[in-house]
């Protein structure tokens, strides 16, 4: 039994939140097998703990790449709330399916669940010290204690009780934050950004702290976050330091995001070698959208030496996962000459008749396929109309190999 939950928790905890913090988040995946096979051995808090992940990026780091499933995160609450986890209870009234009826069932009262985990919080755990925060900066402090409006003698009455109660996350957020809970930094941001309903006063000065606090703890969303306010303030040398620690850190799509700018000179000189280097890191982390991107790269040797082998690669992962009508032009020629593939003139057929509206690729491809009778019957005249329409250097130099007789028709020149 680990010190504030099981075992297989603890860990799953470490792994999914408290690693997101410098960079170490490569062990999400084996997080949530932990809760999976704890939840089915009928552990309460991996419950909630593994509804909170199937929630989506609002409530853990969208690097784990976790699926999305709301109707399955509701069971699990309750479930967890019946089974007996305090923060099981918690967690299900914030996350608004703590019911009359829930409440009636389960074993522990709202407020027993708070004792419980506010002294897990006090003794140092993160999420419990997150949650705690929760329940002042969400209100549900007003359930936890019975209290309403009404139980008051005057406005200002209440209003001295919402402002002491509200207040109190500030300390119990900043505990999570710099202890692993990165979400907690969001919720600080509001609290110091808008302030809270003629309660809480704004307070943008503090505001500005939060970020950068959460960039130099680590958490490589906050850096990229970061990294856009000082881009704001004309910062771009730092931004740019910021957001390729973001990158390295895992935080998605970072890698393509800074190709594009790099590509596109955006806040930067134009820069094709790095923009190529931020494509090739975002495909081997598994982000495939600027596939096209480096297809070209490889294809017309930009930012890289020309490899038309890599460029098949790239391109056809693109056909693959976003059916790039860009990138299947690219391929028909690929197919069509052999590079990276054994020439396959069906397949480039296929590829350039799809995408024959996109590139002039698949026009030369077209074009020569029909002069030269490659896997369909000749057809010099259709083919020198699509190696016209192509008009690009090597459809001009494969259209000097055929001529027009006096008749009209069009025939091979001879050599």
């Amino acid at each position: 039994m680990g010190k504030f939950f099981s075992d297989a928790v603890e860990k799953a905890i470490q792994y999914i939140y408290y690693d997101t913090k410098g960079g170490r988040a490569r062990r999400g995946q084996e997080g949530m097998k932990l809760l999976i096979d704890a939840v089915k051995a009928g552990d309460a808090d991996a419950s909630c703990i593994l509804a909170r992940c199937l929630n989506g990026s609002q409530y853990v780091w969208s690097g784990h790449h976790f699926p999305e499933d709301d109707k399955q995160a509701e069971t699990l609450l309750r479930q967890s709330a019946l089974q007996g986890s305090a923060i099981g209870v918690l967690v299900a009234k914030r996350g608004g399916v703590l019911s009359l009826g829930l409440m009636r069932q389960m074993p522990l009262s709202i407020q027993e669940a708070f004792a419980i985990v506010q002294e897990k919080a006090a003794a140092g755990e993160p999420f419990c010290q997150y949650v705690i925060g929760n329940t002042y900066f969400w209100w549900d402090f007003l359930t936890i204690q019975d209290k309403k409006k009404s139980d008051f003698s005057n406005e200002q009455e209440f209003k001295a009780y919402m402002r002491e109660n509200i207040s109190k996350c500030e300390d119990w957020l900043w505990r999570a934050y710099r202890g692993g809970m990165y979400l907690a930094g969001q919720n600080l941001y509001s609290y110091y950004e808008k302030g809270d309903e003629g309660y809480i006063d704004p307070q943008p000065d503090k505001a500005k702290t939060v970020y950068k606090t959460g960039a130099e703890l680590g958490y490589p969303n906050h850096q990229f976050v970061y990294g856009g306010e000082l881009e704001e303030e004309g910062k771009i040398e730092e931004a740019f330091r910021w957001y390729h620690r973001g990158a390295e850190g895992g935080h998605p799509n970072t890698w393509s995001w800074l190709g594009d700018r790099y590509d596109k000179g955006d806040g930067v000189p134009k820069d094709e070698v790095e923009a190529c280097r931020c494509y090739e890191k975002a495909y081997k982390c598994g982000e495939y959208q600027r596939c096209d991107m480096l297809g070209w790269a490889y294809f017309y040797g930009h930012g890289v030496a020309q490899d038309r082998s890599k460029a098949f690669q790239y391109f056809t992962k693109s056909v693959e996962v976003k059916e790039s009508k860009y990138a299947e032009s690219h391929l028909a020629r690929c197919y069509l000459e052999g590079w990276g593939t054994g020439p396959n003139y069906e397949k480039a057929y296929s590829l350039a008749w799809n995408s024959q509206g996109e590139n002039k690729q698949s026009l030369y491809v077209l074009g020569k396929l029909y002069c030269e009778g490659l896997g369909l019957p000749e057809d010099i005249a259709r083919g020198v109309d699509f190696l016209r329409q192509a008009n690009f250097s090597d459809a001009q130099e494969e259209l000097k190999k055929y001529k027009k007789t006096l008749f009209g028709k069009w025939v091979r020149r001879r050599t």
